[in-house]
């Protein structure tokens, strides 16, 4: 039974390594990696983004927005806590003003216009303005801005 087993165990092995054997080589230099040291173009401190309509009720960060116009503005604190794949400069809070109050905050993410067609399928807004829309399912509401080089991605969802 020993014998068997052993002379089965060799069998498969054998087997394997044949398997094994007609496989193509494979690439014999790797493949060019992209330069992940650097780091896109984006605002540094804060930046007035411009005024945004809101047509229906949304919440920012736990706080409800009612539908109204707000004045955008790019802070410099950056979102925490770090995402993987993350660029933190990227990943950073937008308040939602009215006069001079906050009404609300929440995390923007700043996508370099050579890149927005890497993270976006929709047509973006034309430089210097913006687009309000719903998305697929009424999950969220995108908050969409086209300003100084950049995309200002704001996800919302419905109050």
């Amino acid at each position: 039974m020993k014998q068997f087993l052993m002379v089965t165990t060799l069998a498969a092995l054998v087997m394997v390594g044949a398997v094994y054997a007609q496989q193509p080589a494979g690439h014999t230099v790797p493949k060019a990696q992209p330069n992940t040291d650097v780091t896109p173009a984006a605002p540094t401190g804060e930046m007035a983004l411009g005024a945004v309509r809101i047509t229906r009720r949304v919440k920012a960060n736990g706080e409800t927005l009612a539908p109204g116009t707000y004045q955008l503005r790019l802070t410099g604190d950056q979102a925490k806590p770090d995402a993987n794949g993350q660029t933190p400069q990227l990943e950073r809070w937008v308040e939602f003003r009215q006069g001079n109050q906050v009404r609300a905050k929440e995390v923007v993410s700043i996508v370099p216009a050579s890149d927005v067609s890497k993270v976006q399928k929709d047509p973006p807004p034309r430089p210097g303005s913006y687009k309000v829309e719903m998305l697929r399912g009424n999950d969220y509401v995108r908050v969409w801005i086209n300003r100084g080089g950049n995309h200002f991605l704001i996800y919302l969802p419905p109050a």
